[in-house]
């Protein structure tokens, strides 16, 4: 759909009712862990060119299991496969989700931006002629002051 002008609002029930969607859903994924950075690190990714890689060890691990040592649990192997199948297929929802909800900010946030800035002209004009406007005006404005004090960076021609 080609972004148009936003129209929308969300009721006070709508918002808790969103939130308790997300608390739900943090409820179902109890499991679910934070990294650090050090963590994230350090650990094998799995992405999709890993992903036959994995399917074939599982399924090789599955066949033999004689080969492997009594220590490795591969019912437990199948399970993390699962659950990062399962967990793979929820993040692109989510992502989408996300990426919807960042877009609409965006173009909503660009709409609240235009029409401030056509409140500011319309301030500034009045303030020559309307008592008590000019300090409105130069608080409005105060929004632009550190734009303008910046100094422009040099280009290079390399």
């Amino acid at each position: 759909m080609a972004y148009q002008n936003i129209t929308g609002s969300l009721s006070a029930a709508d918002i808790q009712e969103i939130k308790a969607a997300f608390a739900t859903i943090q409820a179902k994924l109890p499991f679910l862990v934070t990294l650090s950075v050090e963590e994230r690190r350090k650990l094998f990714k799995m992405g999709d060119k890993s992903l036959a890689f994995v399917n074939t060890s599982l399924t090789a691990a599955q066949s033999n299991r004689e080969i492997l040592p009594a220590s490795f649990d591969v019912d437990e192997f199948v399970r993390d496969y699962q659950l990062a199948a399962t967990l793979s297929e929820l993040l692109i929802g989510l992502r989408q989700l996300t990426e919807q909800v960042d877009d609409t900010l965006m173009a909503v946030g660009s709409e609240t931006m235009s029409s401030s800035l056509t409140v500011y002209d319309y301030v500034k004009t009045a303030a020559k002629k309307t008592p008590g406007l000019k300090s409105l005006a130069e608080q409005l404005g105060d929004r632009f002051k550190a734009i303008r004090s910046k100094p422009a960076k040099a280009t290079s021609d390399s």
